[in-house]
């Protein structure tokens, strides 16, 4: 399959009064065309930033794109003008924000939000809109989605807003679809629920999609890849059942630790990370796990290690070999 998507040393920095945040630190991907990446990491790690970089939605100030690329269909989103990148939002890369209560517009109807898009970006009149909207809602399964469409955000449910955020995203069928924790705030019923339903419209529609979260349990069923990130930095990449299966960077190894097993005593004690994150005031000359690491070597702490390539398809950006604790030849 060929890349749809190559982001290439993305940088973002956030001027605040104690100084600039280097909050997106030469992290690079590639997404292919059917595929699922899921990006994973902590919160404040860059997983959100490094989306709302590459699709210019970062506001300005405080915050600034200072480096990096990012290819569509030989287009770099980075360059493109204010229309052209508006033109590809919503109908070409789509994203379902995390919260669906403060994306939608309280004062217009769900109605006229889903169908919005239609309007810009298809040209289609407002009643071809509005039942190209009914039928998106009804796909996502809203009941007498006709009926809905006159109704307010604040009438819905959580699940049922999120369900309509999905609809609205998918409405112009995109080749994209970038969701931002999109089950953060339902509950597990809702959950699994919104995440089959992606599943199968993913399928549907033969889209590519990328799937931020903090979940490492929900990513598991769900993408092809994992990108793993921390402090700004991509620090390993394999495909999903090499990496549950072979995890080789410290960090990544901690995340599954802290996972319940069900085919592990109920007994055994959930691991968990020590420390906290770096705020990168800096861009560190050294690994910045190292703090928090139970691995680390002198090494570790005079130079940040690049990614290596740790086995097929797998990277690490890691000094050390996780399971003897020697350095990487």
């Amino acid at each position: 399959m060929a890349d749809i998507l190559n982001v290439e040393g993305l940088e973002t920095q956030f001027r605040t009064q104690d100084g600039i945040v280097h909050a997106v630190n030469g992290v690079s991907f590639r997404l292919k065309e059917g595929e699922t990446l899921g990006i994973v990491g902590e919160s404040g790690c860059g997983k959100s930033v490094t989306m709302m970089s590459m699709m210019r939605l970062i506001p300005s100030p405080p915050g600034k794109v200072v480096a990096g690329r990012a290819m569509y269909q030989g287009k770099d989103l980075l360059k493109l003008s204010n229309d052209e990148i508006r033109d590809i939002r919503g109908s070409e890369i789509s994203i379902i924000f995390q919260d669906p209560m403060t994306s939608f517009n309280p004062v217009l109807t769900v109605g006229r939000q889903v169908a919005e898009p239609l309007e810009i970006h298809m040209g289609m009149s407002q009643k071809q809109a509005y039942e190209r909207a009914a039928e998106m809602l009804s796909m996502v399964g809203i009941p007498n989605a006709k009926e809905r469409l006159s109704d307010y955000p604040h009438q819905f449910s959580g699940g049922m807003r999120q369900r309509a955020m999905i609809a609205m995203a998918l409405v112009c069928t995109p080749q994209i679809l970038i969701a931002d924790e999109p089950t953060t705030a339902l509950d597990v019923t809702i959950q699994a629920q919104i995440v089959d339903l992606v599943k199968r419209l993913r399928e549907e529609l033969g889209m590519a999609m990328i799937w931020i979260t903090h979940d490492l349990g929900i990513i598991s069923g769900l993408a092809h890849r994992v990108a793993v990130m921390y402090a700004g930095y991509k620090i390993e990449e394999a495909p999903v059942k090499d990496l549950y299966a072979n995890p080789q960077h410290p960090y990544t190894i901690g995340l599954l630790s802290s996972l319940p097993r069900l085919d592990e005593s109920s007994r055994r004690r959930l691991a968990s990370i020590d420390g906290i994150p770096p705020i990168l005031y800096e861009r560190p000359n050294y690994c910045p796990f190292a703090p928090r690491c139970r691995f680390v070597h002198e090494r570790c702490w005079q130079e940040n290690p690049p990614l290596i390539e740790v086995g097929p398809d797998h990277y690490a950006a890691c000094w050390v070999q996780p399971e003897t604790g020697r350095y990487r030849e």
